[in-house]
C-alpha cells in the first residue's frame, strides 16, 4: 500500500489513520500490540510518530490486513525473521 503524506519530522494520529484508512483506535491497538512502533508523547499526551513508525505500519498493514495474517501471526513472522519480512516488503512496495 502506497501511503501519501508531507515531508515532515512527526506526525499525529489522526493524520497517519487518515493516510492508512483506518480509525484512530487501531493505530493505538497496534502501538499496544506491536513492539516495533514506538510513537513519541508531547507534553500533553498526544502521539507523535515518525518515519520509521510509518514504515512500521506499512509493514503490519500489509502482513495484517493484505496478506490476511493474524495478529498473533504478524507477531510471529516479525520475530522469527524480521530482516526478510523488511525485505520482501520493500521489494513489494517498490
Amino acid at each position: 500500500m502506497y501511503v501519501e503524506l508531507p515531508e515532515k519530522r512527526y506526525y499525529k494520529i489522526g493524520e497517519v489513520a487518515k493516510a492508512f484508512h483506518v480509525n484512530t483506535s487501531l493505530i493505538r491497538f497496534w502501538e499496544k500490540e506491536f513492539d516495533i512502533i514506538k510513537p513519541k508523547k508531547n507534553a500533553k499526551g498526544n502521539r507523535l510518530f515518525t518515519q520509521d513508525d510509518i514504515k512500521n505500519f506499512q509493514l503490519i498493514f500489509n502482513l495484517v490486513k493484505e496478506r490476511g495474517f493474524t495478529l498473533e501471526g504478524a507477531k510471529q513472522k516479525l520475530k522469527k525473521n524480521p530482516d526478510s519480512t523488511i525485505h520482501n516488503h520493500e521489494i513489494i512496495s517498490r
